[in-house]
């Protein structure tokens, strides 16, 4: 039997000498890795590098805060290693599975043939206990990716890592030196353990309930009375935020707690690039670095036209690279999780050993009207169908403007699996779904099946593409939105949308249950189906009341935001409750692809769908 790894804490950039001749030296090696990782990690390591890598997937222990906990490792870190790569080669990549159960990787965001992809049942059968199996690709893109299991709940206790692609010229985002930084959150419970808990009890890991001693104790109650008695007779939880919460886990910055206090350095006035991902199993995460704006200039690995904030949310698999300027003083990075249960806590500054102060966890939020699907549009134009005759009046959008009156209607045939070649060509849809007189529990208006699994369709799901997230609508400072985001380069797709498509994003919170247009992906449901190059634009709706992280493999969306021809391209988005986002897609990459949510608990519950472009290489259309 395999003798385990025993794991090092360490992070994974090279380390870079403070003063002397190693500070001489920095200008030497590439910005990335002009970096000094301190904290409980001792020294840095190099990344892979090369055309020829080799990992190797392992159970080890792993210790935060002096606690020992089961993890399963890669090249005996967590995070495992950083894969460094460049744009335009070619890389082989053997893992071997040291377990004694099948394992797999995906390498998020990339585009790559299907096969390559690494969804067990999907895209490959999986790399089987004691094996290995070589993924090999070329490196069409460049930016800030990173790298998974998707088997079981893997994810969860360590089988993470992040993975930069270096542009094949210069890099147009310019710095003096950058971090890599891993968000991801930890429990000692067993991953198995966390998922009947939920399974049991909805709210089990919530620890923010409203109670009576709330208002007696004078506290502001952020509900109405009518939405008090909403939420009574809806038996929803409008604290029910996040399924598991700090209750069960510690919250880690590249693999560091707070306590540990990872630290990036950095020599005061340096443009510093922060490549962040947020490697979480089930958080969301508001970032933020008090006294430090920080500017995005890339979402999801694409560059974005830069906007200056000082917050933004990040949902579980989305990736954001922003540059700050720090000056001769030590910054707090603090990753507050979204229902302010915990946060991850890092530090910026100029010299090894330096703290500075911690904001205290602010006020829980609450959920209200907008976030049970009642609220009204300020979402704007942003989702009108380009030349299309949508009616948005129906969706809790507002009316759509009268230029858009000649294209084609709603298109729902992907719900029931009809081949997508026919509606690309103009053949008749389904008519245009009509929510606007649906009750909450009213489940006798959509044209999918509902059960015990779907407890709320959402009446008048709304735009929420302008808004910045749960708990972030009321802050005095800037935080970025979608609408935020633009694009640097025009689409490379020019031509409108053939046809929409509504999805429904479905669930049962009290029973954790979750689903897309109420299946599971166990019950085995239609995929859904589009011509290679069809270009049609996709209408996530939000049924429930949690941001769900929507991923579609081997394709980036276009979120409908304002922008015109500069839509910005994303990998992943976030879906905010009650609400829906409207996506361009060209269907461009053939094979079968998974699509799902990214919170892990939900996907394994059943919130994920096949997606299939056909045909393949070498099919006859």
């Amino acid at each position: 039997m395999y003798k385990d790894f025993a794991l090092k804490r360490r992070d994974f950039l090279r380390a870079a000498a403070i003063g002397g001749a190693g500070a001489a030296m920095t200008g030497l090696k590439p910005a990335w890795a002009q970096t000094v990782s301190h904290g409980s990690a001792g020294k840095g390591f190099t990344p892979l590098t090369g055309n020829n890598i080799n990992l190797a997937v392992a159970r080890t222990a792993f210790n935060v805060n002096g606690r020992a906990g089961h993890a399963i490792a890669i090249n005996g870190t967590i995070p495992a290693p950083l894969i460094r790569l460049r744009e335009g080669e070619r890389v082989r990549i053997a893992v071997q599975n040291h377990l004694d159960e099948d394992t797999s990787i995906h390498w998020h965001g990339l585009i790559l043939p299907f096969q390559m992809d690494g969804v067990p049942g999907v895209s490959f059968p999986g790399i089987k206990a004691h094996s290995t199996f070589t993924y090999e690709f070329p490196l069409k893109q460049a930016g800030t990716y990173w790298y998974h299991s998707h088997s079981g709940l893997q994810e969860q206790i360590g089988h993470y890592g992040p993975l930069i692609i270096d542009p094949a010229g210069s890099d147009p985002i310019t710095s003096d030196r950058e971090h890599v930084i891993v968000l991801s959150d930890w429990s000692f419970m067993h991953p198995h353990t966390i998922f009947t808990r939920l399974k049991q009890e909805g709210g089990f890991f919530n620890r923010q309930k409203l109670t009576l001693m709330d208002r007696l104790s004078g506290k502001v109650d952020p509900m109405t009375p009518e939405e008090r008695d909403m939420f009574a007779r809806m038996r929803m939880d409008p604290t029910d935020i996040s399924d598991v919460t700090e209750a069960a886990y510690k919250f880690l910055i590249n693999g560091h707690s707070p306590q540990e206090n990872w630290t990036g350095i950095f020599r005061p006035g340096e443009r510093v690039r922060l490549r962040i991902i947020n490697a979480a199993a089930q958080t969301t995460f508001n970032l933020r670095i008090p006294g430090l704006p920080m500017t995005v200039v890339a979402t999801d690995g694409i560059e974005v036209r830069p906007v200056e904030i000082d917050e933004f949310q990040i949902g579980n698999a989305e990736t954001y690279d922003v540059i700050v300027q720090p000056q001769d003083r030590a910054y707090s990075f603090v990753a507050e999780t979204i229902d302010r249960s915990g946060m991850g806590v890092a530090t910026l500054a100029p010299r090894a050993g330096m703290r500075a102060a911690v904001p205290p966890l602010r006020e829980r939020p609450t959920l209200g009207m907008k976030d049970m699907g009642m609220g009204h549009s300020s979402g704007g134009d942003a989702g009108a169908m380009p030349g299309g005759s949508m009616d948005r009046s129906a969706h809790g959008g507002g009316a759509a403007p009268a230029a858009a009156s000649a294209g084609p209607p709603m298109d729902h045939s992907a719900h029931g699996g009809a081949a997508a070649p026919a509606a690309a060509t103009g053949a008749p849809s389904a008519p245009a779904m009509d929510h606007g007189n649906m009750d909450m529990r009213d489940k006798s208006k959509v044209d999918f099946p509902v059960g015990v699994g779907v407890d709320m369709i959402a009446p008048m799901p709304m735009d929420r593409v302008g808004d910045p997230g749960i708990g972030l609508d009321d802050v005095s400072h800037r935080v970025l939105t979608y609408r935020d985001l633009v694009s640097l380069k025009p689409r490379t797709d020019q031509r409108a949308p053939t046809r929409m498509i509504e999805i429904h994003l479905t669930g049962n919170m009290e029973r954790f249950m979750w689903s897309m247009d109420g299946q599971q992906l166990s019950e085995n449901p239609e995929p859904y189906r589009f011509a290679r190059k069809e270009r049609v634009r996709m209408r996530l709706i939000n049924d429930t009341m949690m941001t769900h992280p929507m991923h579609l493999h081997g394709h980036f969306w276009e979120i409908v935001n304002g922008h015109g021809s500069h839509q910005p391209l994303k990998h992943t988005v976030r879906v905010l409750p009650g609400g829906f986002i409207d996506l361009d897609l060209t269907a461009d990459a053939p094979g079968d692809w998974a699509f799902h949510c990214h919170l892990l608990y939900h996907m394994h519950a059943g919130m994920m769908r096949i997606v299939t472009v056909r045909p393949l290489e070498g099919e006859a259309a």
